[in-house]
């Protein structure tokens, strides 16, 4: 199956310094193993060629604005973020892209939210049918949190999404590769970088 760069996106969730780096709220779960597993070499250039071949990027972040937007302390995730919310306002270090990703061209979005899923609770949804985008190409950390939280919200949105599977990465290999395992029963199928550039066309 093809896939058109006229009604694709990237969908690259959560590259910040809060979940990648040693420093960042989550530093201490996942810094090393995305550093192990090289994730970040491998989703720069997946992104990079996925720009030129035409197709836009989008970036979410998770963030807290003053007043906690659209959070609900409703699992002990999202109580640990809310109690930690000043780590995670628009403008805290911590809420910054890492370096790798944040050379950002005017064609890609950066999209803020405060759910696991980068769809939910936000208007980016309606923005990706507004750029008449219904295929998504998803990258990002961790697998089995909001990767596949994503991946799943956006096939019940309607959208035909696949995860970029050597573009993604979680604390645990194991963890990560049952979490792709259920990904390629829920989604339209997982793929690596490579077989997702040889599938686009336009």
């Amino acid at each position: 199956m093809t896939i058109a760069t006229e009604r694709a996106a990237v969908l690259a969730l959560h590259w910040q310094v809060n979940v990648i780096r040693p420093e960042g709220f989550f530093g201490g779960m996942l810094s090393e193993p995305v550093r192990h597993s090289g994730v970040v070499g491998r989703a720069v250039g997946f992104h990079a060629r996925a720009r030129a071949a035409g197709l836009p990027i989008v970036f979410t972040r998770f963030v807290i604005p003053e007043g906690e937007g659209a959070l609900v302390r409703n699992t002990a995730f999202m109580a640990a973020v809310g109690d930690a919310q000043e780590s995670f306002r628009p403008d805290a270090p911590g809420s910054l892209l890492i370096p790798e990703m944040a050379a950002l061209e005017e064609r890609d979005v950066v999209a803020d939210g405060q759910r696991l899923s980068g769809l939910a609770a936000t208007d980016l949804p309606d923005r990706l049918a507004a750029m008449g985008v219904d295929t998504l190409l998803v990258t990002g950390v961790a697998t089995n949190l909001t990767v596949e939280q994503t991946a799943r919200n956006g096939t019940d949105l309607g959208f035909t999404v696949h995860v970029i599977a050597d573009c993604t990465a979680a604390a645990d290999p194991d963890v990560h590769a049952a979490s792709l395992a259920n990904l390629d029963l829920t989604t339209a199928g997982c793929l690596t970088a490579e077989e997702a550039l040889a599938r686009v066309t336009g």
